[in-house]
């Protein structure tokens, strides 16, 4: 009796993902299109995608945009089902020109750059420690932006300040302009003008005062959260706290996904990229990658060559063969990089 196999074809869906719907895409191993259809943003949405496309056949991998912003649900319930999602960037700029621009074309596309691999980024799970670090960073950020808009606008009305309040704020350092500013007593009975002075400098001191009492408790949760993550991190030579979180965010919880510590240094944007044509080897700046994890690189870069030894005989030695500082601080990140991969959790 012969005996009768059935074969199951694979299937790789693509999400264009918005606020309120998704347009998902199931194309089949060949990149032949199947189905296109549009689902609402909720957990029930996120079931019916699901089950849509896994009729179709076998369910291979979805490739998602924005999995860190309006597709960050819909990633993790295909996660939750055991389904691979792959990291959707930027849609491809020939195929826009070619044949235009809509929800439809961008879900194809996104599954068509899944399966032929264009795509091959792992998305974060951003279920972990490193997920609280990212959300915490941005409270963080937003208030230490607000604090130095604040404070300048404080020095701002201190120049324009009637004469006595202008003297008065003379000279006070930043340190304590706050704290002097929010002491003030507005009086309705005096000089309007000085009286409306003295309200907004007091209202804007308080204001920075709230703000410093919001960022140390973010400080301390990021510090506790930085410390049981990565703890021998932060024993590397200018590796702070907030270095340290913006490595982490830049990584995801799942630091596994990045194969190499080649991979990592291309993450952060410090690996050089071919340039080469014909005869001509060459190799340009990389202008892409996570640029806070750039910077943060950077800044350790900048505290090593004031305070390492290694460090500044190294740019010693590079400056006498001729080379520039900004050329030296950049192979340093590269070098650097290389040193925090090693330090990553799971990796």
């Amino acid at each position: 009796m012969a005996m009768t196999i059935v074969e199951t074809r694979q299937i790789i869906g693509g999400v264009d993902t918005h606020l309120d719907t998704h347009v998902a895409a199931a194309v089949d191993g060949n990149g032949g299109l199947l189905g296109v259809w549009s689902f609402p943003t909720t957990t029930g949405g996120f079931s019916d995608l699901y089950t849509w496309l896994s009729g179709f056949g076998t369910l291979c991998r979805v490739g998602v945009e924005g999995t860190g912003a309006y597709g960050a649900g819909l990633a993790r319930f295909l996660r939750g089902a055991g389904v691979a999602v792959i990291e959707v960037g930027r849609p491809n700029r020939q195929a826009r020109r070619a044949h235009g621009k809509s929800d439809t074309i961008d879900a194809v596309e996104a599954a068509r750059a899944a399966l032929s691999g264009r795509a091959n980024a792992v998305a974060k799970t951003a279920d972990g420690n490193v997920e609280a670090i990212r959300v915490l960073l941005v409270a963080y950020r937003s208030g230490r932006d607000s604090r130095t808009k604040y404070l300048n606008q404080l020095r701002h009305l201190g120049f324009c300040a009637p004469d006595d309040l202008r003297e008065r704020f003379r000279g006070v350092p930043a340190a304590s302009l706050a704290r002097d500013a929010a002491a003030l007593r507005p009086n309705r009975n005096g000089d309007p003008v000085l009286y409306a002075t003295k309200l907004a400098m007091h209202t804007l001191g308080r204001r920075v005062i709230d703000i410093d009492t919001d960022c140390a408790q973010l400080r301390g949760e990021l510090t506790d959260l930085v410390k049981a993550t990565a703890p021998s991190l932060l024993d590397l030579h200018g590796v702070g706290t907030h270095t340290a979180a913006l490595l982490l965010v830049a990584a995801g919880d799942n630091a596994d996904r990045i194969t190499s510590e080649a991979a990592f240094g291309h993450l952060c944007g410090v690996a050089p990229i071919h340039a080469s044509s014909g005869k001509v080897t060459r190799h340009r700046l990389n202008r892409g990658g996570n640029r806070q994890a750039n910077h943060a690189l950077w800044r350790i870069v900048f505290t090593r060559m004031s305070s390492d030894p290694r460090t500044r005989a190294y740019v010693e030695r590079r400056l006498a063969e001729g080379r520039s500082k900004p050329e030296i601080m950049r192979v340093l990140k590269r070098y650097v990089a290389r040193e925090v991969y090693r330090h990553l959790p799971g990796v």
